[in-house]
C-alpha cells in the first residue's frame, strides 16, 4: 500500500455534495480513505474573478502507482461533469495529487509533489491538520514548517 494526499476542491453548485461525491468514488474505485482534514473555504487561487472553493484534503491508501492513480482521478472528475475549458477556472471538482510517498516526478502530465503545494494556504492548511509532520520530498521541510514560512495571505477558512 502506497499512502498517497490528495487535494479536492469545488466552487460550482453544491460544493459539499461534489466533495462528498468524488470522495465516494475515490474510495469505490481507488483505495481506501483515511485521515480526512476539515473542509475549508477558500478565496480562488490564481484567478480571483470567481466563487470561493470548499477545499479538503485526505489520504488515501493504494496500491496503484503514481500515473495509475492519476488515470482514475480523471475519470473520477470526468464522470462528475468536469469539464477542463480555462486554466484556474471554475469547476465542479478539482482532486490534485499533493504527495504520493517520498516520491518526486517530473513528467509532462504529472508533478509530485505538487509543484505549487508549498506556495498554497489552501492546500497547506488543510494538509497540515492531517499530515503535519510530512516531508516534502523536495524542500526537506514538513508540512507545518512550509506553513508557518509561507507568504499567500488568501482567505482560507476551516468550516468543518
Amino acid at each position: 500500500m502506497y499512502i498517497t494526499y490528495l487535494l479536492l476542491g469545488s466552487n460550482l453548485g453544491n460544493r459539499r455534495k461534489y466533495i462528498a461525491s468524488a470522495i465516494s468514488e475515490i474510495e469505490a474505485k481507488l483505495g481506501s480513505i483515511g485521515q480526512r482534514s476539515s473542509i475549508y473555504q477558500t478565496a480562488s487561487w490564481g484567478k480571483h474573478d470567481q466563487p470561493d472553493f470548499l477545499n479538503q484534503v485526505i489520504e488515501l491508501k493504494t496500491i496503484l502507482k503514481p500515473q495509475d492513480l492519476l488515470s482514475g482521478i480523471l475519470s473520477i472528475e470526468a464522470d462528475l461533469g468536469r469539464k477542463r475549458v480555462e486554466k484556474w477556472g471554475s469547476r465542479i471538482i478539482d482532486i490534485d495529487i499533493l504527495l504520493y510517498e517520498d516520491q518526486i516526478i517530473n513528467e509532462p502530465e504529472l508533478s509530485i509533489p505538487h509543484p505549487y503545494l508549498a506556495f498554497r494556504r489552501f492546500c497547506l492548511m488543510p494538509l497540515c491538520e492531517i499530515a503535519p509532520e510530512f516531508i516534502h520530498p523536495v524542500l526537506k521541510k514538513n508540512i507545518q514548517e512550509l506553513l508557518l514560512e509561507l507568504s499567500d495571505d488568501l482567505f482560507v477558512k476551516r468550516l468543518s
